[in-house]
């Protein structure tokens, strides 16, 4: 069984093509349609090797729920990729200082999403 990998994303496009080429690498996915629901599935998936989170969603925005993951004793340490079609220095930045440890743009290329998750989970 593969290390979880929690994908956080408005689009189920997206949602299956990150899902598709990290369980191809054998990684085990777990989803979520929103920051709200992510932050619910993040509490219900305690054995979670990383989390990758879009920016732009409903009910709570990706920065959000990093922001908020933060100032959890549990989850302040989890790893966040942001995987987004933003590409603002300030936005880039308030996450690099939430403790955002990586941040991918779409479209995004699988062989660099799985060197950052391979980096960030090993």
């Amino acid at each position: 069984m593969g290390k979880k990998i929690i994908v956080i994303d408005d689009s189920q496009t997206i949602r299956e093509q990150v899902g598709t080429a990290l369980r191809q690498a054998g990684f085990d996915i777990v989803e979520a349609v929103d920051g709200a629901d992510g932050t619910d599935v993040i509490d219900r998936t305690p054995d979670a090797a990383l989390v990758i989170c879009d920016v732009n969603m409903p009910n709570k925005n990706g920065l959000e729920l990093l922001e908020g993951l933060r100032q959890s004793d549990k989850h302040k340490l989890l790893p966040v990729l942001m995987l987004t079609t933003e590409g603002q220095p300030q936005m880039i930045e308030r996450a690099r200082k939430s403790g955002a440890k990586g941040w991918l743009v779409k479209p995004f290329q699988s062989d660099l999403l799985l060197a950052a998750v391979r980096k960030l989970t090993s």
